[in-house]
């Protein structure tokens, strides 16, 4: 009879077994850890992108709490500009308005002086014809303004003049100026010695 002793076998087929067992646990847990690191990896990169933002929002709430904190300056600032263009814009209608037709009516009345016009065109009149240009010897002191009104652009003016040429005159000067037009004698009636009139004009500023 053949007796066969198996224990050895089946002892290193067990270590074997477990051998094996170590080496799946191995992978396992190494498996684990890198799939640990990806995992933690990807959060830190997620986080740090996160936090990014959260710095990018923090600025630019700071910067809207700067602009939100200037804008009672910046308002302020801005009613002065505002109040001073007007302003400005007050003294040049001013300088160019009422102010400036007083100026060229007095230049009218003023010996020697005459309408503000263009040279060339007063040369044109004197060719084409001579009686529409002003009198550079005529006396303005023979005229006495005795009011002058002016609202929406139309003027009316009353006064005294020697005769009605001198009336006349006055007329045509303001015609031919740059700031009056459509120049009308309303009224010319002579008491005593002098001529009492009335001229209505247009204005331009």
């Amino acid at each position: 009879m053949i007796k066969i002793n198996l224990l050895p076998q089946k002892r290193r087929a067990q270590a074997e077994g477990s051998q094996l067992w170590l080496v799946v646990i191995l992978l396992l847990v190494t498996l684990e850890a890198i799939g640990l690191f990806v995992f933690h990896a990807t959060k830190q990169e997620e986080l740090e992108s996160q936090e990014r933002k959260n710095k990018e929002l923090s600025s630019q709430i700071a910067q809207s709490k700067a602009l939100v904190q200037n804008h009672n300056d910046v308002t302020g600032k801005l009613k002065d500009l505002r109040a001073r263009e007007d302003a400005i814009s007050k003294l040049q209608s001013a300088r160019t308005g009422p102010t400036a037709v007083l100026l060229e009516l007095a230049r009218l009345l003023t010996p020697g002086r005459g309408p503000s016009v263009d040279p060339d065109h007063i040369a044109q009149l004197r060719r084409e014809n001579p009686l529409q240009v002003y009198n550079p010897n005529w006396d303005g002191r023979r005229v006495w303004l005795e009011s002058f009104k002016e609202k929406g652009l139309k003027v009316a003016l009353k006064g005294l003049a020697r005769d009605a040429e001198d009336v006349s005159e006055l007329a045509r000067r303001m015609d031919l100026s740059n700031y009056f037009y459509e120049v009308k004698i309303r009224k010319g009636k002579r008491s005593a010695s002098m001529v009492k009139f009335e001229l209505r004009a247009r204005v331009r500023y």
